[in-house]
């Protein structure tokens, strides 16, 4: 997973209005319901089926560390779909996408002024339709660079040209060495 997808998935997580199965058992139960079977839940774990009954029969009460992260990764992806998919639909629709970074913002621009890049630390709403833009990329596969030129078109349109009042010449913006990127929305 790129840094953009990445944020996307923390955002996601913060709609929760309850918090998932915190126990292996629970969480075992939780993913033989959405998936039917053990073998199905086995496969996706990378463990044997007979290891998920005894998960969810409790004779195993702790999962070695990196099959513990696997199952709270799988149980977190199905988690409440519904509601981050409201969420996603009214940040598309209406609401927008905040984003905060620090990052080198490079940007090429007419003559006689700077396209050297430097750290900026933003935080800005950005329109729904690059909210839209950006769920459409993430859904269809798009790379972690080609979400990054989505924001960046955003940064330039909504900071940098602070939508058509000033620096009209601004042709690119470039986000490179991200230092941290959240979104919410």
């Amino acid at each position: 997973m790129g840094e953009i997808e990445d944020a996307i998935e923390r955002a996601d997580r913060e709609s929760f209005t309850r918090e998932p199965p915190k126990t292996l058992k629970g969480q075992i139960s939780y993913l033989l319901k959405q998936m039917g079977s053990a073998k199905a839940v086995a496969q996706e774990l990378g463990v044997t089926a007979d290891s998920v009954n005894r998960y969810r029969r409790g004779a195993r009460k702790h999962a070695r560390a990196d099959v513990a992260s696997k199952i709270d990764d799988a149980v977190r992806q199905r988690w409440q779909p519904m509601v981050r998919k409201r969420r996603q639909k009214q940040a598309a629709a209406s609401g927008g996408i905040t984003v905060e970074t620090r990052a080198r913002f490079g940007y090429t621009s007419s003559a006689g002024s700077t396209d050297d890049g430097r750290f900026r630390r933003l935080t800005v709403k950005l329109p729904a339709a690059y909210a839209q833009r950006l769920f459409d990329a993430r859904d269809t596969g798009a790379s972690d660079q080609q979400m990054r030129e989505i924001i960046a078109d955003g940064f330039k349109e909504v900071y940098f040209q602070d939508g058509g009042g000033r620096a009209m010449g601004l042709a690119d913006v470039e986000i490179n060495d991200i230092d941290y990127l959240d979104l919410d929305y």
